[in-house]
């Protein structure tokens, strides 16, 4: 089945349309039927074929690629959503709601104004509908999102210095865990790996094949490694996961023990472990102090 790649906002989250006889290529702006009425999007995937199997709706088609009066609509909706937004906020002071406002948009073809907001929890906002509805004269739908949401929609800069990721191109949102964070080798301080809706950093997720791969071959720290050349033991006390080098301990003749950089290609990891070591263990310990 032919299908074209449609968003209707910025980094939202792509749909797919049946082009039917309509030639649209990348970047073309296009008005389709959707489920929330007849909406304004941008083609970001060109026609290619999908199996049926991997549609989970039956596919809607594109109306028409729009017209110079359907962008001049569509700009008219943008200003429109500025004034809906202020009144909306004053009434959800005068109806002494504790909720946050977010955002707001009109579907295209204006029959439909949606809200966008976040509470600490349930929100009875019947009367706040009430209000809006009699100003407006269309349908109104108030929608709850979460933190994550608030985030993508408002857009910040990330602790990298750059556009955040959810704002700027990251279309869905994927399960974050600590693991990931552990497998990296990052400090656990929620400050340093949450972003800025307090939530695990979303880069987490795309960068964990990546450490996956480097971690493969290394050895953690703690464990025995034998020296190619030297056949001498060390325990690992530190890992460079990009660099693809540890530190080990390394004892060597007599009582003297050393702190060894050493490159992954030189070393093999001994099926022992520092714990029936207790010679390469019991030395370390002042050594390892030193190093934290």
């Amino acid at each position: 089945m032919k299908v074209v790649g449609i968003r209707f906002r910025k980094a939202g989250k792509i749909y797919y349309f049946a082009p039917g006889e309509i030639e649209v290529t990348v970047g073309d702006n296009v008005v389709v039927e959707t489920a929330r009425g007849v909406e304004y999007g941008s083609v970001v995937i060109g026609e290619k074929s999908i199996s049926e199997e991997d549609i989970s709706e039956p596919l809607k088609k594109i109306i028409r690629v729009s017209a110079k009066e359907d962008d001049i609509a569509e700009e008219k909706n943008k200003k429109r959503k500025k004034e809906a937004f202020d009144i909306c906020l004053e009434k959800i002071r005068s109806n002494e709601l504790d909720m946050k406002l977010i955002d707001c948009e009109y579907t295209f073809d204006n029959r439909k104004l949606l809200f966008y907001f976040t509470a600490d929890g349930r929100v009875d906002f019947r009367n706040l509908v009430k209000d809006l509805a009699s100003v407006f004269r269309t349908r109104i739908e108030l929608r709850q999102v979460g933190v994550r949401d608030e985030t993508k929609m408002m857009g910040s800069i990330g602790i990298c210095g750059r556009t955040l990721c959810c704002h700027s191109h990251l279309s869905e949102f994927h399960p974050v865990s600590i693991k990931m964070a552990k497998q990296q080798n990052l400090s656990l301080n929620p400050s340093k790996i949450s972003g800025v809706c307090g939530r695990l950093m979303c880069c987490l997720k795309y960068e964990e094949e990546t450490y996956k791969m480097l971690n493969k071959n290394l050895p953690r720290v703690g464990d025995v490694i034998e020296i190619k050349e030297s056949g001498e033991l060390g325990e690992v006390i530190k890992v460079n996961i990009i660099r693809q080098r540890i530190k080990a301990v390394v004892r060597k003749a007599g009582s003297d023990s050393e702190v060894l950089t050493l490159k992954i290609e030189e070393i093999k990891l001994n099926k022992r472990t520092s714990k029936q070591c207790p010679k390469i263990s019991n030395n370390n310990k002042k050594i390892r102090k030193k190093e934290k």
